[in-house]
């Protein structure tokens, strides 16, 4: 299944905004230009989305396309693909994508983009087969790490790139790049910035998962390249309450810690947190990755309260997710920002890019990057994305930016 969509001319609220944030983003030029440009009614975020819903102010309707190329017998426009699950157990993910996707559009009045959206759920070769035969130049998405290799697979050889919603750095390179928020760039910032803030002797708390295991080492990696030294890491066993309290009690055997980095969720570092309190750690910094970014209940953790973490700013989400409400009538997820922020950049890009030709994949790895709703980001040759972060403390009711992100990449 597959579905097309071609960006109208519809005027948006908030202009003025708009063109206050572009002003406020100096450093970075080619989204920010492009925006302007187009006259970008708005830039923000996302949350969550409930699939199917009706919006109050619909987009225009999908087209459905059967056995009839609609893409190709377009000359007029940029042929982009969209390769996420739109039905299925991700389907909820892979709507609130699209449904940003379509909010770009029209906000950019990109009128030169076709965008079509095939849906992984019912086959990723499929899908990706599609996108190819249809003769799309691009592919957004897809979604997990593991369906970025099938797709790759079918559209190198098609010399067709990849700008995947994935932070899987596995599957990076060779035309594919990687538009998720890379964890371990979450560590480095904060380990950075406790450094700065005189913490010297770094303890890690992670899960014995994939992730726990990236953790491990980007952790071990930042504490070195700050000039701290790195204590002890211990992990623990999944939703295993007594593995993590056996891991924090090690933490605090192992003594003169100033801080620990707890590598999962906001809930069970809640709880790594409480052990590493009752085992005499009272004043010891706990730390985190953007993965708190989206877990509201720390905020009402007293244990937490004071807990350092890196993310993307939030302050372009917050009104780009009260444009997302007010056209379809929920909220998105909160990496639904992905899906907004890659067709910035596709439309910057489009401004130079001939229609009917190969993408000008050089252009993804300009060095002065980007801006979109989670700041300011650009690609590395190597697939990976690089952003600009800013740190957040846990306070009552409340997150607290306390180092902003910085404006502009050297260079």
């Amino acid at each position: 299944m597959s579905f097309t969509i071609a960006a109208q001319y519809t005027e948006q609220q908030g202009s003025n905004n708009v063109q206050s944030i572009l002003n406020e983003n100096k450093g970075l030029r080619w989204i920010k230009r492009s925006a302007a440009a187009a006259g970008l009614s708005f830039l923000a975020a996302c949350s969550k989305v409930v699939p199917n819903a009706a919006p109050t102010a619909a987009p225009p309707a999908p087209v459905t396309t059967a056995a009839v190329n609609v893409v190709a017998t377009d000359s007029d426009r940029h042929r982009v693909a969209l390769l996420l699950p739109i039905t299925g157990k991700d389907g909820d993910v892979g709507q609130t994508l699209a449904n940003a996707t379509t909010l770009a559009l029209l906000d950019t009045k990109s009128s030169n983009i076709r965008m079509t959206t095939y849906d992984t759920a019912l086959g990723v070769k499929a899908a990706a087969e599609k996108a190819i035969a249809d003769g799309n130049k691009l592919i957004l998405g897809p979604l997990r790490g593991d369906n970025v290799v099938t797709v790759a697979g079918i559209a190198r050889p098609a010399n067709v790139p990849i700008i995947s919603f994935s932070n899987d750095v596995s599957a990076a390179g060779e035309n594919v790049f990687l538009l998720g928020h890379l964890p371990n760039q979450s560590i480095s910032r904060v380990v950075e910035f406790a450094k700065q803030r005189g913490k010297t002797r770094f303890a890690g708390l992670v899960p014995k998962n994939v992730f726990g295991q990236r953790a491990l080492s980007n952790l071990t990696r930042s504490v070195r390249d700050a000039g701290g030294t790195m204590v002890t890491i211990q992990e623990y066993n999944g939703n295993s309450r007594s593995s993590i309290e056996a891991a924090a009690r090690k933490i605090s055997n192992a003594g003169g810690v100033d801080a620990v980095l707890i590598a999962d969720s906001g809930r069970k570092a809640a709880i790594g947190a409480a052990y590493l309190r009752s085992n005499g750690l009272q004043t010891v910094q706990i730390m985190g990755t953007d993965r708190w970014n989206v877990d509201n209940s720390l905020v009402s953790s007293r244990v937490m309260r004071g807990a350092w973490f890196a993310s993307v700013a939030d302050g372009l989400y917050r009104q780009y997710a009260t444009s997302y409400r007010s056209r379809f009538n929920n909220t998105p997820l909160r990496l639904s920002s992905l899906g907004y922020d890659s067709v910035l950049l596709v439309a910057r890009v489009a401004r130079d890019w001939p229609v009917g030709t190969n993408f000008p994949v050089q252009k993804l790895t300009d060095p002065g990057g980007f801006i979109g709703i989670d700041g300011a980001f650009r690609f590395m040759p190597n697939g990976l994305s690089e952003r600009m972060l800013e740190v957040q403390e846990v306070r009552q009711g409340q997150y607290v930016t306390i180092d902003a992100a910085p404006r502009a990449f050297e260079q």
